[in-house]
């Protein structure tokens, strides 16, 4: 279920109606809110809900465990043993018919025959997000941040349907502690979290599904079509599509999260002023970042033994995270350039430095050609795409609005950083009614933007 459809308009107003009435009876609400947050999923495809729910009672059980057990290498045992079926689960799902398909490439090509079975296999929705996220859970019980919650507690946690198909990654230490009393729908963020969703909208609505039919899919799909200006113009595109695609479905939810009583971490702010690709990743999908450097890079050894070591720890993060993005050669190129640009820019520094404007030139344009890796279909058509921007032609897409979205996006991050929580307290000061039609005229002026085959899905619902 998309949140800007018209099953979601449906289903959001009556879970809200429902979840404020059911507030100050606790145990009701939890019920209540995983029934919903199932129900929301189904939309998607029933049967993953058992996947779903199967996710819930491992991770449970693991966390009990770890948490009953008191030898710590026991204990280690128990989260490995946990995690692995997270992460098997994941590889089934996610990377089996890659691998399959490629160690029967070179099979092929070696003359030996005997191919692996292939099988069919749908991919779930969010199925990266829901374990990532159970794995934070078993992990932060081992480290002792929380303790294990009741069964009810982990289920709302993990189906939580604001964050469940696309994020953002909400750690067990962060949501758990407030499920610890009541919701109060007398201290719901109203104004903050109705001003995120009619932002969200506009983002993913009005400018990233409106950016992808003028510009970018056209030029992705057939780039030989296209020359230089045009090819260029849809790099640039990408950028602020994919930023306003899934900053949008952030917001969305961010803002769901608050109406429905919840608080969720931030999840961008504002990649695109970045001076630095350091910077770039601490701005940019904030959550998996952390993820990232909190399970994976740290755990690795982090910036402990050497330059060396700390060069192959960086490489080895960005390319298992690239992978996370999906089972194909050019997410793993993406995320391997990602970390080249911050292996070199680590060794570099304090040996060469640039006025501010070239640093966030070219951190921006060094973004910019890796997500060229990140769009395109295969590798082949990313080589014809950097191989175009070389080759003179006409400017065909290049329309007053196109263009005028492009550089509203990118001009929007280079504002000071102050307006935003500006802009939010002014939203916070406005009366429910003013509030609320505000986000009519939103839906209305948003609406007019849609084609007839309605809202494409977010991009990240693919990871």
């Amino acid at each position: 279920m998309v949140f800007p459809s018209i099953e979601f308009a449906i289903f959001f107003p009556v879970v809200l109606a429902l979840s404020w009435a059911l507030m100050p009876r606790q145990h009701a609400w939890k019920a209540f809110i995983v029934v919903a947050s199932y129900a929301f999923y189904a939309a998607a495809d029933w049967r993953f809900c058992f996947l779903l729910g199967g996710i819930t009672l491992v991770n449970q059980a693991g966390a009990v465990l770890v948490h009953r057990t008191a030898g710590e290498r026991a204990r280690r045992r128990i989260v490995a043993a946990t995690v692995a079926i997270d992460l098997g689960t994941l590889g089934v799902f996610k990377y089996y018919g890659f691998f399959v398909e490629e160690v029967n490439g070179l099979l092929e090509r070696a003359s030996l025959g005997l191919p692996l079975p292939v099988a069919a296999i749908a991919l779930p929705v969010g199925v990266s997000f829901f374990t990532f996220q159970s794995i934070t859970y078993v992990v932060d019980v081992h480290r002792r941040l929380v303790p294990p919650a009741s069964l009810i507690d982990a289920a709302v946690y993990i189906s939580f349907f604001p964050h469940l198909v696309a994020g953002p990654i909400v750690r067990a230490s962060e949501f758990l502690p407030q499920l610890a009393r009541p919701r109060d729908p007398a201290r719901v963020a109203v104004g903050a979290g109705v001003a995120l969703v009619a932002v969200g909208l506009v983002k993913k609505v009005a400018v990233a599904d409106t950016l992808a039919r003028e510009v970018v899919d056209p030029v992705f799909a057939v780039p030989e079509s296209y020359a230089a200006p045009d090819v260029a113009l849809a790099a640039y595109g990408y950028a602020a599509q994919i930023y306003c695609d899934f900053s949008g479905y952030t917001d969305m939810a961010i803002g769901l999260a608050l109406l429905l009583g919840f608080v969720f971490p931030q999840n961008f702010n504002r990649p695109y002023r970045a001076r630095s690709f350091r910077e770039f990743w601490r701005r940019w999908h904030m959550t998996l970042s952390r993820f990232l450097r909190d399970y994976l890079y740290i755990p690795l050894g982090g910036n402990r033994g050497g330059p060396g070591r700390t060069a192959r720890n960086l490489m080895l993060t960005m390319l298992l995270g690239g992978l996370w993005h999906g089972a194909a050669w050019g997410f793993l190129l993406w995320g391997g350039v990602h970390g080249a640009y911050l292996v070199g820019e680590r060794a570099l520094r304090g040996r060469a430095s640039l006025p501010a404007w070239a640093s966030w030139a070219l951190v921006f344009h060094g973004v910019v050609a890796a997500w060229v890796l990140f769009r395109a279909p295969d590798l082949e058509i990313a080589g014809t795409f950097f191989s175009r921007l070389v080759e003179p032609g006409a400017a065909t897409l290049w329309t007053v609005p196109a263009v005028g979205l492009i550089l509203a996006t990118l001009g929007a991050q280079l504002l000071p950083e102050r307006l935003g929580p500006e802009l939010r307290a002014r939203f916070e000061g406005l009366h429910p009614a003013a509030l609320g039609a505000g986000l009519a005229v939103v839906v209305v002026l948003v609406s007019a933007t849609v084609p007839s085959q309605g809202v494409p899905p977010f991009i990240y619902f693919r990871f």
